[in-house]
């Protein structure tokens, strides 16, 4: 009985979170601008050498940009 009602549950909250379609107009959503290229630039290592980002094409490149203000 117990797993009966729990499937009732599931179902019927699945059934008004598909109806519940999001009001977008009330989001202000914007439309996705496709990625740019990344400027290019050249930042030193620890050691003093300097790494280029067209030395990574191809690759995959994650910068952290962080401050202590």
């Amino acid at each position: 009985m117990i797993r009966w009602v729990a499937a009732v549950g599931i179902l019927l909250l699945a059934a008004q979170t598909a109806a519940a379609a999001p009001n977008w107009a009330a989001l202000d959503a914007q439309p996705y601008d496709p990625p740019k290229p990344a400027p290019a630039f050249a930042l030193p290592d620890p050691d003093g050498k300097v790494t280029r980002l067209e030395d990574r094409r191809g690759k995959v490149v994650l910068l952290f940009f962080w401050a202590t203000w």
